[in-house]
């Protein structure tokens, strides 16, 4: 297994991704902090893992509540190995329609968190007996590419990949590993509200392949089994890295007509 006896905490994991995440890192092997603003949740999915775990409210954007994170993991487990700043939140709304404080909420959860909570993680790592460790940022695809109306939730997640890479560079010497991964269309809640938003979930069913060349969205493992293996010795000379996975996505260059041309041979 990739994470025997490695003690992991993964934020905003009471629910879709982060649970998906939470799952594989207990499957292969990690001790597991589930952390999550929804502390029921956080405990029901700690809960439902097959290997040793812990379920804990956190507000990620509150820095007591980050220290106390850090704290209760240590003081349980004794130790961090590996961190998934996976908590966030999802904004789609006008530019010009959007507040001062709806900026601040988004860069507070989104980019911030990430920063401090790291920090704090970074400090307990280094002051072990064997020091070191892996941070794995869950940003997007917008970290690449936009749409209309997602200008504070795009600054942040791009954001939380050029501060990786600050981080990754800075902290190498030390034994710490920054990576990022940027998933594409997830089969979680927020791909069920897309389909129900639609006129015809029929029909945007299609609209989404026609722009995923894999033809489906990904599942919530998938992206747990990426974590797993940066957070493993296994991907010990990657750091600094933003990693796609959107069944090849940002890698499309427009949508895919409704219709098949006639080669163009270049004459």
């Amino acid at each position: 297994m990739l994470l025997t006896d490695k003690v992991v905490i993964v934020t905003g994991a009471g629910g879709g991704l982060g649970a998906g995440i939470a799952r594989v890192c207990s499957r292969e092997g990690a001790q597991v902090v589930v952390a999550d603003i929804r502390g029921d949740a956080a405990l029901a999915v700690a809960e439902s893992l097959p290997g040793q775990s812990l379920g804990l409210a956190c507000d990620v954007g509150d820095d007591d509540a980050q220290s106390r994170l850090v704290e209760q993991t240590v003081a349980h487990f004794g130790r961090i190995d590996g961190l998934v700043n996976n908590a966030g939140i999802n904004f789609a709304k006008p530019f010009l329609d959007t507040t001062a404080a709806e900026w601040e909420r988004i860069i507070r959860v989104d980019l911030r968190a990430v920063f401090f909570l790291s920090q704090k993680v970074c400090r307990r790592m280094l002051a072990q007996a064997q020091p070191g460790g892996s941070i794995v940022n869950i940003s997007s695809v917008h970290s690449q590419a936009a749409l209309p109306g997602a200008g504070p939730y795009d600054a942040a997640k791009a954001g939380v990949v050029g501060m990786g890479r600050s981080l990754a560079v800075e902290l190498a010497p030390l034994g710490i590993r920054v990576n990022a991964i940027s998933p594409g269309l997830l089969d979680t809640q927020i791909w069920q509200d897309i389909q129900n938003a639609a006129p015809s979930a029929e029909e945007c069913l299609d609209y989404w392949k026609s722009n995923i060349p894999i033809g489906r969205v990904i599942g919530s493992e998938e992206i747990g089994e990426l974590a797993a293996f940066l957070l493993s010795e296994r991907s010990r000379s990657i750091t600094g890295a933003n990693i796609f996975a959107d069944g090849g996505m940002t890698a499309q260059l427009i949508s895919k007509e409704p219709y098949t041309s006639r080669p163009l041979e270049g004459k």
